[in-house]
């Protein structure tokens, strides 16, 4: 099976040279942008680059307000200081995310619950979610708190793993019962749909990244993504410094934050979008290539959850045990494949290992099992 998936994978990228596990395509407008960027000298955060970045961002998620920001934590960072998350304020997310979600909840001075993810989904699971408040809350005054800590659950931050959409509809509607703010980290599903509505719009605010490793990239970037014009003004104020508009006075009404986008990454990000639409094509050609080739194997592939369109940012296998895992990891990086595991479960770092965690089993099953092959558009 190694040396098959091996010679599978240089025959797909057409080559025998190490073959990383996403890397960037940049074969449009970008350098024409750039240079236009460049001649303009408008090359910081103020530019006409990412006021259409803005437009083009909200038009193609549906999204009434987009706001660009430099990169996906910051992004995720103000919408929770918008959902009004404070200082020992309580948020719940999912073990099984990249490190960026807690850490944007550290930022606040909050603390992360960790419920369960669901297995197909590998997201947030709102049978988990419920379960937990079920047993842990209780609505006071309009807001949910915590029975155990007498702290205020103030939002729900759930996470759609590897471009797959987690039961987003569920979780909202638990969160609305309980009063939750919904903040959709969706830092890695630009692209990917549940019920036909685009990630990242089901909740109060979502969060999209631009990382060099995503499916479109501008270097460093990301976006916050609401319907709510109130929101999106002051998303824009805070990521600007909070500076009071005006010709030449520098007059700050708060503490803000330097998160804007800079003009040369919105170029970046400008050139990339025109071709969102053939990477998400070629995305999908690739994935059904590796839903063919494991077909018979043990090793699982992991497709579409149901009700969704996922944009495979990374394609991801589930294999038997821990030891078929490692094997796997072994064996395709020594012959120049890049695969990887997923991430440490946040409950188990040193920063987080106090919080307060549902019954995480399927989180854990996953973290013992799931690795992520090449995911790289074929050009």
């Amino acid at each position: 099976m190694f040396n098959n998936f091996t010679q599978f994978v240089q025959d797909i990228y057409d080559t025998k040279d190490p073959i990383p596990l996403h890397s960037p395509r940049l074969n449009g407008n970008e350098k024409k942008y750039l240079n236009e960027c460049i001649d303009s000298t408008f090359v910081s955060s103020v530019g006409k680059f990412v006021d259409e970045f803005e437009e083009k961002i909200a038009n193609y998620t549906g999204a009434k307000y987009a706001i660009a920001t430099s990169n996906g934590t910051s992004a995720l960072h103000i919408s929770l200081l918008l959902a009004n998350v404070e200082r020992d304020d309580e948020v719940i997310t999912q073990p099984l995310t990249f490190v960026a979600t807690c850490n944007a909840i550290s930022y606040c001075g909050a603390n992360p619950i960790f419920v369960d993810v669901d297995k197909d989904t590998m997201g947030m699971s709102p049978v988990a979610l419920e379960s937990f408040l079920n047993k842990n809350a209780i609505v006071k005054n309009q807001q949910c708190v915590n029975k155990t800590t007498g702290n205020i659950i103030k939002a729900c931050v759930p996470m759609h793993t590897f471009g797959h959409p987690c039961r987003i509809e569920e979780v909202q509607r638990v969160c609305k019962e309980w009063h939750i703010v919904l903040v959709e980290d969706s830092a890695e599903s630009l692209g990917s749909y549940y019920n036909g509505q685009h990630t990242g719009t089901f909740g109060e605010l979502g969060i999209i990244s631009f990382n060099g490793n995503k499916i479109i990239t501008s270097g460093g970037g990301g976006c916050i993504l609401t319907n709510n014009e109130e929101l999106a003004k002051r998303a824009k104020h805070i990521t600007t410094t909070a500076k009071e508009p005006h010709k030449w006075e520098y007059t700050h009404d708060m503490v803000g934050y330097n998160y804007r986008m800079p003009n040369l990454n919105a170029a970046l990000i400008v050139a990339q979008l025109e071709q969102l639409d053939s990477f998400l094509k070629s995305k999908r050609s690739l994935a059904n290539l590796y839903k063919a080739f494991f077909k018979n194997s043990d090793i699982h592939f992991v497709t579409d959850p149901k009700n969704s369109k996922s944009n495979y940012w990374l394609n991801s296998i589930i294999l038997k045990n821990k030891g078929q895992r490692n094997l796997f990891l072994d064996k395709t990086n020594s012959q120049g494949i890049m695969t990887r595991p997923i991430w440490t479960l946040m409950n188990k770092l040193p920063m987080f290992e106090h919080a307060q965690c549902g019954d995480l089993k399927n989180s854990e099953w996953l973290e013992e099992r799931i690795v992520n092959i090449p995911s790289s558009v074929i050009l």
